[in-house]
């Protein structure tokens, strides 16, 4: 399968070179894909750039992705970034999700839900084993604040989670519930009552063979923040709505994790790219006063 994909795209590449700005990519189709393709049409169409989107279903592994994006097989990918995806990429530096994906809760087993019901210390999250994607930055913030992870490919950690093989699996909190909805013949829930909380800005990542395509998408991105369409996309799509429907947010305790990984030109002093976290408390209809933003500094 990833084989074919590689195939198509660089005979499709080879025959489009001519044919002005085709931007290749890969995606899985999920809300996360839809929502960021509609994100890459808004900042190239403020950013007045002639492109043609082409898009390849399949399901890279991240290494396999970057490695893609870095020869120019691939010319932008979408990730939670880290200091060597950033490295080897040109990363357009602002958070597509605001810092939601950071914001993660628990798929279990029914059977260990229990296991969480007297947490009240991130230490006592420590004891259990916690299910990671190969290669997903999440892996090493988990490791350095103390959890113990095992990496799986994505297609098989649900499947681990039902056969009890760890405890759990965290999930950016608008991410679990259509997934879980795409296998019902699995025994899994959404723990109802903890989030880890750590800064996880999740971004395009354009092959170093295009510069022009990072400057483009960076300046649209910077316009649609400017003129409030970017949080109107962000608020309003499925992702967030997802969020405010199920993860019942103001009812959970949070756990502050620290992100070792982020460089430093990380905007993180730059209130416009991170999410406004009274506003989806808010949006639940919570009468609990807000006490403001609960993203990590």
């Amino acid at each position: 399968m990833r084989l074919g994909i590689l195939i198509i795209l660089i005979i499709i590449g080879a025959a489009s070179a001519q044919a002005g700005n085709v931007i290749q990519t890969v995606s899985r189709g999920d809300h996360n894909a839809e929502y960021t393709r509609a994100i890459i049409r808004l900042a190239l169409d403020k950013a007045g750039y002639d492109y043609e989107l082409v898009v390849h279903p399949g399901d890279l592994s991240a290494a396999r992705q970057i490695r893609d994006t870095r020869e120019g097989i691939i010319d932008v990918m979408w990730a939670a970034t880290s200091r060597k995806t950033e490295e080897q990429l040109l990363p357009v530096r602002v958070p597509l999700f605001k810092g939601l994906v950071g914001h993660r809760v628990f798929v279990v087993h029914p059977d260990n839900l229990s296991l969480f019901d007297d947490i009240t210390t991130v230490e006592d999250l420590h004891p259990f084993t916690y299910g990671q994607g190969v290669g997903w930055p999440d892996v090493q913030i988990l490791r350095d604040n103390g959890f113990t992870v095992r990496e799986e490919s994505f297609d098989r950690l649900t499947i681990m989670v039902h056969a009890k093989r760890f405890e759990a699996f965290p999930r950016g909190v608008h991410e679990p519930w259509g997934e879980l909805e795409r296998r019902p013949e699995l025994d899994l829930m959404v723990e109802p009552n903890i989030m880890l909380v750590y800064r996880m800005p999740f971004y395009l990542f354009v092959t170093p063979h295009r510069p022009e395509l990072a400057k483009a998408l960076e300046r649209g991105l910077m316009m649609a923040l400017e003129d409030g369409s970017f949080d109107r996309h962000f608020y309003q799509s499925v992702n967030v709505q997802t969020t405010i429907a199920r993860a019942g947010l103001s009812k959970r305790r949070v756990f502050y994790l620290e992100n070792r990984a982020l460089s430093e030109e990380t905007p993180l002093e730059d209130p416009r790219m991170w999410l406004d976290w009274c506003r989806l408390v808010a949006a639940e209809g919570d009468a609990t006063p807000c006490q403001g933003d609960e993203s990590p500094e």
